[in-house]
């Protein structure tokens, strides 16, 4: 098997299951145009998103990692008609783009995007003592993954669900003496994960249209 099998697997699943509308097609477009790293979620994962969101019954959805707004509007479609999604973008470029497109998919009075470095705006979201969030979607730089677990409990409840996006870096996540500093970010992720007695985590590896990679859930128990 290839990229081109990969690809051609996703393709058939999501023609078949995850029909994209143009909000969507219009997100993706905007933002290559733009020369925004193609990084977005496939349709198949977006819409996997938007069913664990459903699933959960969430009402307030944290993302850390905004880029276009892709996943945004996929997640925020999963939100009651009072529900809100806080998404957080370090680039305002990024920041910019993602606004456009939700404000297109019809989504600006559920999506609040704060421009920032993560490590800044959590700590503020903290002190405005809102509702715990109850699905928290981290996909930012990956260096800074353990701070961003750690951030996401003080701001989750019993029930939460975390899922951390890219995982397997290409399979190098096996590696423990690897020079990038991304899958050391991610090794510390999936470390922390497992010695916290809090949570109760999986991982699993997927291939696709964005190769090989994988996603990581953890539920927060107490």
């Amino acid at each position: 098997m290839n990229q081109a099998n990969w690809t051609a697997v996703d393709d058939y699943f999501c023609q078949l299951l995850v029909p994209e509308d143009e909000a969507l097609r219009a997100a993706v477009r905007d933002s290559d145009a733009a020369s925004l790293p193609a990084h977005q979620v496939a349709p198949n994962q977006g819409k996997l998103l938007q069913l664990l969101a459903q699933i959960c019954g969430a009402r307030r959805i944290l993302e850390i990692g905004t880029l276009g707004g892709y996943s945004t509007i996929w997640m925020a479609r999963a939100l009651p008609a009072d529900g809100q999604l806080v998404s957080l973008e370090f680039n305002p470029q990024y920041a910019e783009v993602a606004r456009r497109n939700i404000d297109r998919a019809g989504l600006s009075d559920k999506v609040d995007i704060r421009i920032g470095r993560a490590g800044d705006l959590l700590p503020l979201l903290a002190s405005e003592g809102g509702a715990p969030f109850d699905l928290i979607f981290i996909d930012a730089d990956k260096p800074n993954n353990p701070l961003y677990l750690d951030w996401a409990l003080k701001l989750a409840r019993p029930g939460t669900l975390i899922i951390g996006d890219n995982v397997v870096r290409n399979g190098a996540v096996v590696d423990p003496a690897s020079d990038d500093a991304n899958v050391q970010g991610v090794r510390r992720f999936s470390e922390l994960m497992a010695a916290n007695p809090r949570l109760s985590a999986t991982a699993l590896q997927t291939v696709g249209s964005k190769g090989w990679d994988g996603f990581s859930l953890a539920r927060v128990m107490a």
